[in-house]
């Protein structure tokens, strides 16, 4: 059981290798067979027991040789310059999966990555509009990723598409858009028009609450 009382809401990024569509939203293998992603979260509202988490934003880049579910992956954690000592720790305690409960985002995440990657402190450009499916995460040296709509592919015209999911564990809903990614840290990888998820989310230690 959870051993802190923490709480995240805020501007939800998941950027990953895969077609539109994420198919591990749908218990799929991955496009490609591996996945390669990220993601990143501005808090507008949060905090971890006392600590004010307000206004911080963190990412995470992630590799899986397989399915994520088969583990053995690589993660690397960045945050934001921004934050104090106190905030870093507290980010990081989160982050851990230490203070989930079982069967939650940050609890699973524990399980399935293998090498954890030393942290990276950095300052964080950040641009989020879920409703136009447009995002933009600069963060010097490290990771850039830029969303836009999916296009049709006759006519160019923006694309509008959501994945509702009632049980899941890392959203209830999100806008599905296209990404391109440059990630320049311990994971290094590139893609051009993958999958995009953007979302409006509330974590917990009891996982998502909306």
């Amino acid at each position: 059981m959870a051993s802190a009382n923490w709480r995240l809401e805020g501007e939800w990024i998941k950027n990953c290798n895969c077609a539109f569509g994420c198919p591990c939203d749908f218990n799929a293998r991955p496009t490609q067979g591996y996945c390669q992603g990220l993601v990143a979260m501005h808090i507008t509202k949060g905090h971890f027991n006392e600590t004010k988490l307000d206004g911080l934003c963190f990412a995470v880049t992630v590799h899986f040789p397989g399915a994520l579910h088969e583990g053995n992956g690589q993660a690397q954690p960045i945050l934001d310059e921004r934050a104090s000592p106190q905030q870093r720790e507290a980010l990081g305690a989160i982050l851990s999966g230490e203070n989930s409960d079982e069967g939650t985002l940050f609890n699973i995440f524990s399980l399935i990555v293998t090498t954890m990657h030393d942290p990276v402190v950095a300052p964080f450009e950040f641009r989020f509009d879920k409703k136009g499916r447009t995002a933009h995460l600069v963060i010097p040296g490290v990771l850039e990723t830029d969303v836009e709509p999916i296009r049709n592919p006759v006519t160019g015209a923006p694309h509008s598409i959501q994945v509702v999911m009632p049980e899941g564990f890392e959203h209830r809903g999100a806008e599905v858009a296209s990404a391109d990614i440059r990630s320049l840290g311990a994971i290094k990888f590139q893609t051009r028009a993958t999958h995009s998820s953007l979302a409006h989310v509330v974590q917990t230690p009891q996982g998502v609450a909306a």
